[in-house]
């Protein structure tokens, strides 16, 4: 019987989500959408060898924890995928709700993979780009059907949204249409930086924090995309820092994610900082809201949904007389 099995090297999504930190069936079968894919047999390279994806997959299971998204993309419903975890509703999620179209794609894990779960839809593609699968992992699910996992030139969970859309789209046989989807979303961004020219070159510290503790998101964590791709650009030192070094945290803007706004204002520490005295704090909430979620998934569905909230409120606190 296959079992979920857990892992025993590498980092948690869970780790790699809040950086050290603590964080945060089913009725009916998915259903394919349409965007039916086209094309012959395909290998894709990836971490662990080759994946020999077939003509026009049907069944796909996505064991990436926002991979669901990246198929959507396509106009694909998968008929697995990954619980998002953590307390953000990932069913009700807006940016996603037209392509699913009611369907409920069937659960096959959640911090760790349910390979009896992923094996009885009888998947003939699976999907794991974002899914911080193991070697051991990989060998359970290739037994399954053939699957993509993540690229190994990143680190685990660092694949960018545009490289992981060209592999979903090669996957699916869907090459033209991947191109397109990237310079779709790219377009947004290109037009939000001609909107708020402001943002350009600004050093931004996208923060966590909880019980005390900072940690700066590093460059390798999808999330900063967001704040990258607007013309930000990310401080020297990232990662976890002391309280004694809080000063780490004083760039042009301080974003804070996952926080405690009561919490942080009540902070004396953050409260000294010239971004607190002069308004250059971003509070997006904790990560339960839409926000969060949006910018978890960094999807070409997820990242133009953040980004109207994003853009003008960081464009307003770059200067504190705005925010």
């Amino acid at each position: 019987m296959i079992q979920t099995r857990r892992r025993h090297a590498g980092p948690t999504r869970r780790e790699f989500l809040i950086g050290g930190a603590a964080a945060l069936l089913l009725a009916g079968c998915g259903t394919q959408g349409g965007g039916a894919a086209s094309g012959g047999k395909r290998s894709i390279k990836h971490k662990f060898g080759v994946a020999e994806v077939p003509e026009n997959p049907e069944r796909i299971v996505a064991v990436g924890y926002n991979e669901a998204d990246f198929v959507l993309a396509f106009g694909v419903v998968p008929v697995g995928v990954r619980d998002f975890i953590g307390p953000y509703p990932e069913e009700t999620r807006p940016w996603a709700q037209e392509q699913l179209d009611g369907a409920e794609p069937k659960l096959v894990g959640g911090e760790e993979i349910n390979f009896e779960a992923v094996a009885a839809l009888e998947p003939d593609l699976i999907l794991g780009v974002y899914s911080f699968m193991t070697q051991a992992d990989y060998d359970f699910l290739a037994e399954i059907a053939p699957t993509v996992a993540q690229p190994a030139r990143h680190v685990d969970g660092g694949t960018p949204w545009q490289e992981q859309t060209l592999i979903t789209g090669r996957a699916l046989g869907m090459e033209t249409r991947a191109k397109e989807v990237v310079g779709e979303v790219e377009g947004r961004f290109a037009e939000a930086r001609e909107n708020y020219p402001e943002l350009e070159g600004k050093t931004a510290a996208v923060t966590f924090a909880f019980q005390g503790e900072y940690s700066i998101l590093t460059p390798d964590d999808l999330r900063t995309l967001l704040f990258t791709s607007l013309g930000l650009r990310l401080p020297e030192e990232t990662g976890s820092i002391s309280r004694e070094r809080v000063d780490l945290l004083d760039q042009d803007l301080l974003i804070f994610l996952g926080a405690d706004r009561e919490v942080l204002e009540a902070d004396e520490l953050v409260q000294s900082l010239d971004a607190a005295r002069e308004g250059r704090i971003v509070y997006f909430g904790d990560f339960g809201t839409d926000f969060a979620g949006a910018l978890g998934y960094s999807s070409p569905l997820s990242l133009p949904f953040a980004l109207e909230e994003a853009a003008p409120r960081l464009a307003a606190a770059v200067d504190g007389s705005r925010a």
